[in-house]
């Protein structure tokens, strides 16, 4: 395996303590591939491939094909901005990493799928797309069609095109747009995600997990419970409540009766739906008696005794 290591921007080196998947901190980036490196020093990129892999810090990416794009440091002398023309690792910085090809990408508590994914340094932020994308997260796991981004500084998680939020107890939200807000939770002893171990490993540090504060639902917005669907135009859903709130053309279906109105609160621990009027409107249901239930003057029903 040929490996190569190169100077990433000079931020502060902090470890992460279990951090999700962030690239942006300090460190150098190491590259590894069993097919070679390509150093095109005109272009200032470096492309690894076959089973190519980087590492910073606690993160890994794992792709067919890696393209790690540098510059010149801000700040650097004249010396060291001339440097990238020599030397990727020579006053040069990392500013963008490109994955193509069966993409994973990896930290202590987090997991990422997709076909290609590309991401901003500067900006700390990732985006997914191809096929099978999903983000996987000690407690849920997001799938999306279109693509997923993830917004480490933001502490956020965008699914788009068909998305959907599956916690690990079996409560889903499904959205066109899903906007996954993070809150950091310490987890002693916790088990990551399968990962492959990254080159620095952060040994001895207190493990801390994301965990959903709250996600955001935008387009066709659908919850199934055990017994019901509901549907509406947006909503908001809070794991730690259980309780989702659905606003706009909101529309809960049981089997063949349904209630129609413009918000509703859906309790996702017990199954319960309620549906609540807007001022100065009526909530509307049709309610359709079961089959095989007789009804009043129909034969076989029972008169009550006077």
């Amino acid at each position: 395996m040929r490996r190569a290591l190169f100077a990433a921007a000079l931020l502060a080196a902090t470890p992460a303590l279990g951090q999700g998947i962030d690239l942006s901190q300090g460190g150098p980036i190491e590259v590894t591939a069993t097919d070679g490196i390509e150093w095109r020093q005109a272009e200032q990129v470096v492309i690894a491939r076959g089973a190519a892999r980087a590492v910073r810090g606690g993160v890994t990416v794992d792709a067919d094909r890696l393209l790690a794009r540098y510059r010149p440091r801000g700040g650097a002398t004249e010396a060291a901005q001339r440097a990238p023309a020599e030397s990727p690792g020579g006053g040069g910085e990392i500013w963008r990493l490109e994955a193509e090809g069966n993409v994973t990408v990896t930290s202590a508590t987090d997991r990422a799928e997709g076909d290609r994914a590309v991401y901003d340094i500067d900006q700390a932020v990732m985006v997914m797309t191809g096929q099978a994308l999903r983000l996987v997260t000690p407690d849920n796991t997001m799938t999306a069609r279109d693509s997923v981004e993830y917004w480490s500084a933001r502490r956020m998680a965008v699914a788009r095109g068909n998305a959907v939020v599956v916690t690990n107890d079996g409560r889903r939200v499904r959205a066109d747009t899903l906007v996954a807000y993070f809150a950091e939770s310490a987890a002693p002893g916790a088990q990551p995600p399968p990962r492959p171990q990254p080159a620095a490993a952060q040994g001895g540090a207190e493990q801390r997990t994301n965990s959903i504060e709250r996600v955001e639902a935008y387009g066709n917005v659908e919850i199934r419970t055990a017994e019901e669907v509901v549907r509406g135009d947006r909503g908001v859903y809070s794991p730690a409540t259980g309780l989702a709130r659905l606003l706009g053309t909101v529309r809960i279906t049981r089997g063949d009766n349904t209630l129609t109105g413009q918000e509703a609160i859906v309790n996702m621990q017990t199954g319960v739906a309620r549906l609540v009027s807007a001022p100065g409107a009526r909530v509307q249901g049709l309610v359709v008696p079961q089959q095989g239930q007789p009804q009043p003057g129909q034969p076989g029903q029972q008169e009550t005794p006077r």
